[in-house]
Protein backbone atom coordinates (compact mmCIF):
# COMPACT_ATOMS: atom_id res chain seq x y z
CA UNK A 1 0.00 0.00 0.00
CA UNK A 2 1.38 3.39 -0.98
CA UNK A 3 2.07 5.96 1.69
CA UNK A 4 -0.32 8.85 1.28
CA UNK A 5 0.60 12.50 1.62
CA UNK A 6 -0.47 13.61 5.05
CA UNK A 7 -0.93 17.28 4.50
CA UNK A 8 -4.55 17.87 5.48
CA UNK A 9 -5.72 18.26 9.05
CA UNK A 10 -9.10 17.10 10.32
CA UNK A 11 -10.25 18.55 13.62
CA UNK A 12 -13.10 16.88 15.46
CA UNK A 13 -14.86 17.44 18.75
CA UNK A 14 -15.35 14.34 20.89
CA UNK A 15 -16.48 13.57 24.39
CA UNK A 16 -13.38 13.42 26.64
CA UNK A 17 -14.37 10.00 28.01
CA UNK A 18 -14.75 8.55 24.52
CA UNK A 19 -11.39 10.05 23.57
CA UNK A 20 -9.71 8.42 26.57
CA UNK A 21 -11.21 5.00 25.80
CA UNK A 22 -10.31 5.38 22.10
CA UNK A 23 -6.70 6.25 22.96
CA UNK A 24 -6.42 3.26 25.33
CA UNK A 25 -7.82 0.90 22.70
CA UNK A 26 -5.42 2.30 20.10
CA UNK A 27 -2.52 1.70 22.48
CA UNK A 28 -3.64 -1.91 22.99
CA UNK A 29 -3.62 -2.30 19.20
CA UNK A 30 -0.18 -0.63 19.12
CA UNK A 31 -1.51 2.03 16.74
CA UNK A 32 -1.70 5.79 17.00
CA UNK A 33 -5.15 7.41 17.05
CA UNK A 34 -4.27 9.04 13.70
CA UNK A 35 -3.53 5.65 12.14
CA UNK A 36 -6.83 4.25 13.34
CA UNK A 37 -8.82 7.28 12.15
CA UNK A 38 -7.14 7.13 8.73
CA UNK A 39 -8.01 3.43 8.51
CA UNK A 40 -11.63 4.09 9.52
CA UNK A 41 -11.94 6.87 6.92
CA UNK A 42 -10.43 4.67 4.20
CA UNK A 43 -12.82 1.81 5.11
CA UNK A 44 -15.77 4.24 5.07
CA UNK A 45 -14.79 5.55 1.63
CA UNK A 46 -14.48 2.00 0.28
CA UNK A 47 -17.76 0.85 1.81
CA UNK A 48 -19.66 3.93 0.63
CA UNK A 49 -18.15 4.13 -2.86
CA UNK A 50 -18.23 0.37 -3.40
CA UNK A 51 -14.66 0.26 -4.66
CA UNK A 52 -11.15 -0.06 -3.22
CA UNK A 53 -9.37 3.12 -2.21
CA UNK A 54 -6.18 4.02 -4.05
CA UNK A 55 -4.05 6.92 -2.81
CA UNK A 56 -3.80 8.29 -6.34
CA UNK A 57 -7.62 8.49 -6.67
CA UNK A 58 -8.75 12.07 -6.89
CA UNK A 59 -12.25 11.55 -8.22
CA UNK A 60 -14.93 11.74 -5.60
CA UNK A 61 -17.58 9.06 -5.53
CA UNK A 62 -20.96 10.08 -6.91
CA UNK A 63 -23.19 12.03 -4.59
CA UNK A 64 -25.96 9.76 -3.25
CA UNK A 65 -28.62 11.90 -5.01
CA UNK A 66 -26.73 11.65 -8.32
CA UNK A 67 -26.89 7.85 -8.51
CA UNK A 68 -29.16 6.51 -11.20
CA UNK A 69 -31.61 3.84 -10.12
CA UNK A 70 -32.04 0.83 -12.37
CA UNK A 71 -35.25 -0.35 -10.77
Amino acid sequence: MAIENRTARLTILIDPRKKAVFERLCAVEDATPSQVVRRLIREYIERTSGRPWHAEDEALPEEPNDRVSNG
